[in-house]
């Protein structure tokens, strides 16, 4: 039976009381789960509202970059868990953004999907000696791009590329057979 909304220690506090903290309370704060943060770096306020609607099925939060170079700034500030990124974008290409953020120990494990109109095997080739995790063409399928994002998340834990790369396609396959 709970006598007052809201936070127990605040509501403690109020009336000089100090609460305890104890190291179990310490470690289930720390293990609370908190919003994937996903950076949309798309440059088409279309191709960026699209996204951000398909994102809405997740329990995440959705940051915007609308160039190559807003999207390293945001990346180095915000650290997001993922990153959606255009390849055709102003100032700095997206194929350079996904180099940069493979070449910098802070930002070298984000996972990055490259979302293009690009469509030719040599594209496919540049994301994938840039660094990518993964490539999608436009137009962008709701439910393909969400399986892929989610096998991504989920996959992100395994440390060897090579255990994460087979943990991600057993990931999809998952997703796949449950969205059948």
């Amino acid at each position: 039976m709970m006598l007052c909304k809201g936070d127990p220690f605040r509501v403690l506090s109020r009336f000089g009381l100090k609460p305890k903290v104890t190291d179990d309370d310490t470690k289930i704060m720390a293990a609370a789960p908190t919003k994937v943060k996903i950076l949309i770096a798309e440059d088409n306020p279309q191709g960026a509202e699209l996204l951000e609607a398909y994102l809405a099925d997740l329990d995440c939060e959705t940051r915007l970059a609308t160039d190559g170079l807003e999207t390293l700034r945001l990346v180095e500030e915000w650290q997001p868990d993922l990153v959606l990124l255009d390849i055709m974008m102003p100032r700095v290409s997206g194929f350079e953004v996904c180099k940069r953020l493979r070449h910098n120990p802070q930002t070298q494990h984000i996972p990055i999907v490259m979302i293009t109109a690009l469509d030719q095997p040599s594209d496919i080739e540049r994301a994938v000696e840039a660094g990518t995790d993964d490539f999608l063409t436009k137009p962008i399928h709701k439910k393909e791009l969400l399986v892929r994002i989610r096998a991504l998340l989920d996959s992100r834990h395994e440390k060897r590329p090579l255990d994460r790369a087979l943990a991600y396609f057993r990931e999809v396959d998952r997703y796949r057979q449950s969205a059948a």
